[in-house]
């Protein structure tokens, strides 16, 4: 299984950014939650929003109201766009997935690779 994200970058207070994470795997499988993490520098990494299979959404109370987690359950992909950005949103953002396959014939969370957001005020 591979979580492979994209979409990061550098945008100014007050913009926006569309983050994309899309799963593969070459075994039989099936995705139930996915979401997003993000760490800023000096912190400890901190959930920013899930969403379950059924679209059922969490979000992080500092981030209500500005950003939006979405997926596409037949392109296996979670997006999370992000509006009205602040300095304090500048970190790298992890996807994550709650998969399970045949190979393992258990549930596994994986995790993408960072993507870095940045912030400028």
């Amino acid at each position: 299984v591979q979580l492979q994200a994209s979409g990061g970058g550098l945008v100014q207070a007050g913009g926006s950014l569309r983050l994309s994470c899309t799963a593969t795997s070459k075994s039989m499988w099936s995705i139930n939650d996915m979401g997003w993490y993000r760490q800023a520098p000096g912190k400890q990494r901190e959930l920013v929003a899930l969403i379950t299979k059924g679209a059922s959404t969490t979000y992080a109370d500092s981030v209500k109201g500005r950003f939006t987690v979405s997926r596409d359950n037949d392109k296996n992909t979670v997006y999370l766009q992000m509006n009205n950005l602040n300095p304090e949103d500048t970190a790298v953002y992890h996807c994550n997935a709650h998969i399970w396959t045949i190979d393992d014939y258990q549930w596994k969370t994986y995790w993408g690779q960072g993507t870095l957001v940045t912030v400028s005020s």
